[in-house]
């Protein structure tokens, strides 16, 4: 491909992060409460509070602890280094060339930081934030981070606001599976005009839960590979509806929101069903004209066309839904460096599931949807990088 490829879902997963991102950056009075490693069952792990939040890859388990999963590196045959290159921007850098991807959209944790204290809480959101700004400045062109929001209204439009002031980041993640309280409140609305006024991107992410959120009784059984799955839709269901039955799209037509790994499947038939509701409401039922029909005048498929996006991986639903998506709305990612990532292999998996496209249409898919919505001259970076089309 003569082209620059952007991935616009790939992570930097809590396992990868420095041990001292909190500790050293934490303001002085609340380092001692700071996320931090220790050793639990001979594996070392974040806790916070008292908390587990997850493991990390910085040293190997001890005897005693799990031996690792398999990962994108086994699949690549990198064995000399630990799972937290992608934290490295040189490694993370020259496994991107490897791949023949010129720019990835980093996601850090996919999860909500589930503090009660608010100051830690948004302490520590701001931390991980500034941590990656730094990050993101070693190539800017090509790491193309997404800082995380609180999930509360107040702190999510302090933090929001505070990064597009940083002028280093395009968009911001919110995990809206835990909002609260919920999108129809309007103490959310000053947070929909910072959205919208900063010129910010929004994007929710598929969650995973930190520690609190209840017991999970198919954990580590042969039924949480199957189950899993349909957390990738339930957890959007609600809160996604909530954004045009309540006008949240209507009002703030300059808000753009990319719906990440969560499939793309779901979607045509949830937006169908919304325009049937709307159009019965509307001018469908005599009842409701009666009434004047409902203030919502934008059908729903409208306003999914002009602001929302959604990423997919190596899907042939996506494919088949190429004419309800139309030419603009689909992102294609690579998910670097999960086990289920098609890293090192883009190019293979771009060509296996796109071969029989135009190439303008793949062009499209793998580069220009997302140069355009982020805004990125990807074309000019890519030549002054001197990098060589992938084969």
């Amino acid at each position: 491909m003569d082209y620059p490829l952007i991935s616009c879902d790939d992570h930097l997963d809590l396992n990868m992060l420095p041990e001292d991102l909190w500790t050293s950056r934490l303001p002085e009075h609340l380092r001692h409460r700071a996320p931090h490693i220790e050793e639990r069952d001979g594996k070392p792990v974040w806790v916070c509070e008292g908390d587990v939040w997850g493991s990390w890859s910085g040293r190997a388990a001890g005897p005693s602890g799990p031996k690792p999963i398999f990962t994108a590196f086994d699949r690549g045959g990198i064995t000399d280094v630990s799972e937290r290159r992608p934290a490295v921007p040189a490694l993370r850098l020259a496994d991107m060339d490897r791949d023949g991807v010129f720019a990835h959209v980093i996601f850090g944790p996919v999860t909500s930081i589930n503090l009660e204290d608010q100051e830690l809480r948004d302490a520590c959101y701001r931390a991980y934030n500034d941590w990656l700004a730094d990050y993101c400045r070693a190539a800017p062109d090509r790491l193309i981070g997404v800082p995380m929001l609180p999930e509360y209204p107040e702190s999510a439009t302090e933090e929001i606001r505070r990064l597009a002031a940083m002028g280093v980041f395009r968009q911001a993640n919110m995990q809206i599976a835990v909002a609260r309280p919920g999108l129809h409140d309007e103490r959310w609305e000053p947070f929909w005009n910072a959205v919208e006024e900063t010129g910010m991107i929004l994007s929710f992410h598929v969650v995973v839960f930190l520690a609190g959120r209840g017991p999970n009784p198919a954990a580590g059984k042969v039924a949480s590979h199957l189950i899993h799955a349909k957390s990738f839709v339930s957890q959007f269901i609600d809160p996604f509806v909530d954004l045009f039955a309540w006008g949240i799209l209507e009002r703030h037509p300059k808000l753009k929101i990319v719906i990440a790994e969560s499939g793309v499947g779901w979607l045509p038939w949830l937006i169908e069903e919304l325009d049937y509701r709307h159009w019965r409401v509307w001018e469908g039922e005599e009842f409701w004209k009666s009434r004047g029909g409902i203030p919502l005048k934008s059908k729903p498929s409208e306003l999914f066309k002009r602001q929302i996006y959604a990423t997919f991986q190596e899907s042939p639903t996506a494919m088949a839904l190429l004419d309800f998506y139309g030419p603009d709305n689909l992102l294609w990612a690579s998910d670097y460096p999960h086990p289920d990532s098609i890293w090192p292999n883009s190019h293979a998996a771009i060509q296996r599931q796109m071969g029989h496209l135009p190439p303008a249409t793949v062009r499209k898919l793998t580069s220009g949807n997302a140069a355009k919505l982020y805004g990125l001259d990807i074309d000019a970076a890519w030549k002054a990088a001197g990098l060589k089309a992938a084969q």
